[in-house]
């Protein structure tokens, strides 16, 4: 089997039934499955073929979810791209997963042919509605997600239809997802969260979706409201700026809700402490990665530890070892080994990568944890430096690569310091070459990276600390404190 088998429980099982909202426009599961079988006969008189990859550039939107299906259902690979990347990063994506073409509505400096999907959608109205046929296993390559790992340049991960479709069963099954829910999605579906898990969940469960082009704190309540939802996907800086509505407010949308579910970055255990007072909802946190999606998940039913990620999922089998691969006893801190059919088939075209990141059929996460006597994990930290900010991961070395590149900026280091909104936020230690004026360093930051990776501050210092080695040891960096 692949995706289109599991999809077609809801796009030929349900066609009837209301599918999605979208900007006050109303679609059933049968008109969704039409549009993306006109758009996959448009791809294929363009000339893309199955295991071509297709690069979309774009904030959420109808069109965007047309072009995922039509990928899905012409073995097209869908290589999703951060709506706040800019051209330096993007270039980066171009020239390694080597596209067909790029979708996108922005302005963007490339010699990949550019489709947007205004025309796409034109084009595909003149089509007939009937599904091409691509006969792929479940081994086939779905998508390609940019992730850079721990260190070095970016690197796509390779998500197949059985690495999909085993995270969708599993959410289904332990989150008790069906077509009896109400599902309000706010996150970008250019990232796994949001595709892999929102997406798909609603796909496969045939429940009714309300998708938004991004979560808006001022309109929160409003929507809430008028679409009276039983699920909701956020990240921790979602749930703290939920925190801010009134307790009125928040005792009406808890009385419909049915589950929220928090991760791509630790959620503070006085953030699920507060909500649950507030809402009435105790938030179920749960851990993934990109190269993996849902690894691990607290119960629906049992006790959501506020702290941990709970247990492995099931088919998902979890080690924590420590640096001579030997298993930590129980409260000791070790690295995450996991093993699974959600398990990424490998980076794209990076065989050494690949080959790198396993031990013993066991992918290396670079994630710490313990466990508990009773098998609960907790997240204690990350070998690598990675910072993850309001869900983004932000990886210092690019960042410090681009520094080091400024005239003025001899050596620099990045660093991830507390932020109550965002987790984490950047901050950056550089040695200066010259006269520094900070100002125009962030504004070149501004003009070449995704928002989220700009520093917040510069300081600069005389040195940065390193050990005999010459490794930057950045635990001794001078502290400044909380960033927020």
């Amino acid at each position: 089997m692949n995706l289109c088998d599991l999809f077609d429980l809801s796009l030929k099982g349900r066609r009837d039934k209301v599918a999605l909202e979208f900007r006050g426009a109303v679609f059933t599961f049968g008109e969704m499955d039409a549009r993306s079988n006109r758009l996959a006969r448009v791809f294929a008189d363009r000339g893309l073929r199955s295991g071509d990859r297709l690069c979309v550039y774009l904030a959420n939107c109808l069109e965007m979810i047309d072009i995922y299906l039509a990928c899905v259902k012409s073995g097209l690979i869908f290589v999703p791209i951060n709506i706040l990347y800019r051209d330096r990063e993007i270039s980066h994506i171009f020239g390694d997963a080597e596209p067909r073409a790029l979708v996108t509505d922005a302005e963007v400096v490339t010699d990949v042919p550019i489709w947007t999907p205004a025309d796409l959608t034109r084009e595909a109205a003149d089509m007939p509605d009937l599904r091409p046929e691509a006969h792929l296993d479940g081994d086939a390559p779905a998508g390609i997600i940019y992730t850079s790992g721990t260190t070095g340049t970016s690197k796509g991960a390779v998500l197949t239809h059985n690495n999909f479709a085993s995270n969708a069963v599993n959410l289904l099954a332990c989150w008790e997802i069906s077509a009896a829910d109400r599902f309000l999605l706010a996150l970008p579906l250019f990232h796994v969260h949001g595709l892999g898990n929102g997406l798909h969940s609603w796909l496969v469960s045939g429940c009714r979706m309300r998708l938004l082009e991004r979560f808006e704190h001022k309109n929160a309540a409003a929507e809430f409201a008028d679409f009276r939802p039983t699920l909701f996907f956020g990240v921790p800086t979602i749930y703290v700026r939920l925190l801010d509505l009134d307790r009125d407010t928040a005792r009406e949308m808890g009385s419909y809700m049915r589950l929220f579910v928090s991760g791509s970055a630790p959620l503070p255990v006085q953030v699920l402490e507060e909500f649950r007072e507030l809402y009435g909802h105790t938030i179920l946190e749960r851990y993934g990665m990109s190269e993996t999606m849902m690894n691990m998940s607290n119960p629906y039913a049992g006790e959501r530890r506020a702290g941990t990620v709970g247990f492995p999922l099931p088919g998902v089998s979890a080690r924590l070892l420590d640096r001579e691969l030997q298993p930590v006893p129980y409260g000791e801190i070790g690295e995450i080994y996991l093993r699974g059919p959600n398990i990424f088939a490998g980076y794209w075209r990076r065989e050494e990568a690949t080959r790198e990141a396993f031990v013993d059929g066991y992918f290396k996460t670079g994630d710490l944890a313990t466990r508990s006597p009773d098998g609960y994990f907790t997240l204690t930290g990350r070998k690598s430096d990675l910072i993850i900010s309001g869900g983004f991961n932000i990886y210092p070395r690019e960042i410090e690569e681009f520094l080091q590149e400024q005239p003025e900026i001899a050596e620099a280091a990045v660093v991830g310091l507390p932020d109550r909104v965002r987790g984490e936020v950047p901050v950056a230690y550089v040695v200066a070459a010259g006269q520094l004026d900070a100002g125009k360093i962030e504004a070149r930051c501004r003009a070449k990276l995704a928002s989220f990776k700009i520093p917040r501050e510069f300081i600069e210092v005389e040195r940065l600390p390193r050990n005999a080695m010459g490794k930057i040891q950045k635990h001794l960096l001078p502290k400044v404190g909380r960033a927020g």
